[in-house]
């Protein structure tokens, strides 16, 4: 009982440190370093255990081939897919994972979607539900997956379509409720980890396409170097495409500027979409779009810094991407 209660004491005051966001944010804005960091919701009710099960990314599991890639001749020093392709809605959105562990199919079907409207002219939204829920070979779906299982899996079986969470868009809209990540926002503050949603394979109520005829298939899927120039090349080439690096608690009082790792304990890996980059006074970043709603970071968005391997959290080690198939239904 002892022992229990030293267990008890000693993981108290680990979750104290972590959720203390005033010392902190005052630590590190004191530090003037490349990013500023605010004060966030406290994690109220939440456990560091539920904050952890929130970064999605399972080490290891299949690997995708590597694209041969050349680089660009010329690569400019800023690029931002959001202007290159401004007619594509999807890649201005920010969509919201809620209590559960789908990073990893977020950051896919975000840079699948944006994909299918710059090739294809194809405005609608791959759904994290479907391969969330239903991806057996990727992991265990809120309980945190692999990033090249998602696009070997749109390659193989397809996914359909669907929109946000009570969006009613689409074949298979998300189920998992959004919530507040780690600010006081519009929403209700994240809670515990909710379950995985059932898979099913039949499209929601109203929806008029079958659920066989509304599967969008991947014509290739591969990884690419942690080059930074072949990872430039990529976007440019062919837009926007998944990542996965290392959070530590600072990293969720990011506010403005480029984030690079300056205090607290790591948490575990989370996927993402990259989506362009640029220089802040004289510090290059990647340009980074979250899943954890608009009203954390700079609007859903951040900055990472790049092609600093040891100071960027390995933003560069875990690149996938692929090319979608022209949908007939």
């Amino acid at each position: 009982m002892l022992k229990i209660a030293i267990v008890a004491v000693l993981l108290a005051v680990a979750s104290a440190e972590l959720m203390d966001q005033q010392k902190m944010s005052d630590d590190i804005n004191s530090l003037g370093t490349t990013w500023k960091a605010g004060i966030n919701r406290r994690f109220e009710g939440l456990s560091e255990h539920s904050i952890r099960r929130q970064m999605g990314v399972i080490s290891g599991g299949p690997k995708l081939p590597e694209k041969d890639i050349t680089p660009l001749k010329n690569i400019p020093d800023s690029f931002d897919s959001r202007t290159e392709w401004a007619s594509c809605p999807s890649i201005l959105e920010v969509r919201d994972q809620g209590s559960c562990g789908s990073c990893w199919a977020f950051g896919a079907v975000e840079a699948m979607t944006d994909r299918y409207c710059i090739h294809f002219q194809e405005k609608t939204h791959i759904s994290a539900n479907e391969l969330n829920s239903c991806c057996e070979m990727c992991g265990n779906g809120c309980g945190g997956g692999y990033l090249e299982a998602a696009w070997s899996y749109w390659k193989s079986h397809g996914l359909v379509t669907g929109g946000q969470y009570n969006s009613k868009e689409g074949c298979q809209p998300y189920e998992v409720p959004s919530c507040d990540h780690h600010v006081n926002g519009t929403k209700s503050p994240c809670g515990p980890e909710e379950r995985t949603p059932k898979c099913k394979k039949t499209c929601e109520d109203g929806y008029t396409v079958t659920f066989e005829k509304d599967l969008h298939y991947g014509a290739t899927s591969y990884g690419v170097s942690p080059a930074v120039e072949h990872i430039q090349t990529e976007i440019m080439t062919n837009g926007p495409v998944e990542g996965a690096f290392t959070v530590y608690a600072d990293f969720l009082s990011y506010k403005s500027g480029v984030y690079k790792h300056t205090t607290g304990k790591e948490l575990g890996g989370h996927a993402i979409k990259i989506l362009g980059w640029g220089t802040d006074n004289g510090t290059d970043y990647w340009t980074v779009a979250n899943s954890w709603n608009v009203d954390w970071g700079n609007k859903g968005f951040f900055n990472i810094i790049r092609g600093e391997e040891r100071e960027n959290c390995g933003i560069e080690m875990n690149i996938v991407a692929g090319m979608p198939k022209q949908y007939s239904a």
